[in-house]
């Protein structure tokens, strides 16, 4: 990628505008609850994602903005604003760009060198962090964060993407980075297209980002007539963040590059940040539904001696308890396991672990056992030995009922359709149930050759 300059042309719109005219794009989900969105400098949060920020204002979305730096250096040899007067400017400017797009956001100005994110990296990660932290507890599939692109060719853009990614996968948040300067510098050939995801934005919310880009009026306009002072977002730049879509790259986070499991150190701090419920099993409608399309479909109305892999709070052990002869119930988190004991008690039908797995898995042999909302903190590897486990553990005539969300999520190393074309590469199972949604997949495994419901009950 070669040397760029503010002011050279860039590569042309039309390239662009080509490229995505014969491509097709995932939609990008837009029924998150929170938005975070991380800016290196004043206006990046305009330019990469303003109709975001104006979809998810619409949608009633609490949305918190950070601009790492007041973008003092943006004009280095002006003869007429010194940097604080730019550090100024600057932050009115984002003041007024927010206030277009979502007007009830809470903006926080972290007022760190720039030009040296590099050299703060690490008061970037904490300040940055404390913010997070300040995100009230929610599930955390429900929280977007979005951060500039790490690959944007801008130093500040890499180092704020770079921390942001690691403390979005530390909480489970999705990341999406918006790329600014790579539609300046780059080619079609330097985007990750398969990763990208689509906005599409409506005439109203364009209009908004339009008003907000023309309130950054120190980068957008001259600062005066003389050298030093030339608009640095010149037409030409400003025609790329024009278009009735915005594009995102779907970060895989830190954590993924690892494609280690999720350990119970990761469990304990996230019930610690977020609460004794952090994915609203008790509180969600959405939560309560799926358990009941997965109670349901379990084929046998008595379920025998059960296995459930991670159990979280015990609101699926109730259920399975009511129906079941036994069942071990495991969890990693500590706080989970409280919480389940003063729910179900002391009753001899349930058995609560502290464990993970594959590591302590339990001796026995069960006719159900329930992966449910768990195998995308597995390592590709550590899946696999639990599905040996599984198959070695299951009897002749037992269920395993696997249940996933299919949004991606930063944190995890795997997605939940990753899991099910892995639980179905074993070829002496069959998928006796499949549900799917946009949202999950519930399918039930069973030895081959499986009967249906009613050829068990002779209906057939």
């Amino acid at each position: 990628m070669a040397p760029f300059s503010h002011l050279d042309d860039g590569t042309a719109e039309s390239v662009w505008r080509d490229e995505l005219a014969r491509r097709t794009f995932r939609r990008l989900d837009d029924s998150f609850e929170q938005l975070v969105v991380v800016a290196a400098h004043p206006d990046d949060e305009t330019l990469g994602a303003g109709g975001l920020l104006a979809r998810a204002a619409r949608r009633g979305a609490r949305i918190v903005v950070v601009i790492a730096t007041d973008g003092e250096a943006s004009h280095p040899e002006s003869p007429t604003h010194d940097q604080a007067t730019l550090a100024r400017l600057r932050r009115e400017e984002v003041g007024r760009a927010v206030g277009l797009l979502a007007p009830d956001a809470e903006v926080t100005f972290l007022g760190l060198p720039d030009g040296g994110l590099d050299r703060v990296e690490g008061e970037l990660g904490e300040r940055l962090g404390a913010v997070l932290d300040e995100v009230p507890a929610v599930d955390p599939h429900r929280v977007v964060v979005a951060a500039p692109w790490a690959k944007d060719r801008h130093r500040d853009h890499r180092i704020a993407a770079e921390v942001t990614a690691a403390i979005a996968a530390r909480r489970g948040f999705t990341l999406l980075g918006y790329p600014v300067w790579a539609w300046h510098w780059g080619t079609p050939a330097d985007l990750p297209w398969e990763r990208l995801v689509a906005l599409a934005l409506d005439d109203g919310e364009r209009r908004a980002k339009r008003q907000a880009l023309a309130s950054h009026t120190t980068q957008t306009a001259p600062l005066s007539d003389l050298p030093g002072d030339e608009a640095l977002l010149h037409a030409g730049m400003l025609e790329h963040f024009d278009r009735d879509v915005e594009l995102f790259v779907v970060e895989p986070g830190a954590l993924e590059h690892s494609q280690e499991s999720l350990d119970a150190r990761w469990f304990d701090d996230f019930y610690r940040r977020n609460g004794d419920d952090p994915w609203g099993f008790e509180s969600r409608w959405y939560e309560r539904r799926k358990r009941a399309v997965l109670m349901a479909t379990l084929p046998t109305a008595e379920l025998g001696d059960v296995f459930e892999i991670g159990c979280s709070t015990g609101m699926l052990t109730r259920e399975l308890a009511d129906r079941a002869r036994h069942v071990i119930a495991m969890d990693a988190a500590a706080a989970a396991l409280q919480a389940a004991r003063a729910r179900l008690g002391d009753g001899a039908r349930v058995s609560l672990r502290r464990g993970s797995v594959p590591a302590d898995w339990p001796e026995g042999r069960f006719d159900t056992i329930v992966l449910s909302e768990v195998g995308y903190y597995l390592s590709p590897s550590d899946l696999q030995r639990t599905i040996a486990l599984i198959e070695g553990s299951l009897a002749d005539d037992g269920r395993l009922v696997a249940c996933h969300w299919r949004h991606p999520v930063a944190a995890y190393p795997q997605a939940g359709d990753d899991v099910h074309e892995a639980l179905h590469r074993v070829a002496a199972w069959d998928a006796i149930v499949r549900h799917e949604e946009r949202d999950f997949v519930l399918e039930v495994f069973a030895r081959r050759p499986a009967r249906s419901v009613a050829e068990a009950e002779g209906l057939v």
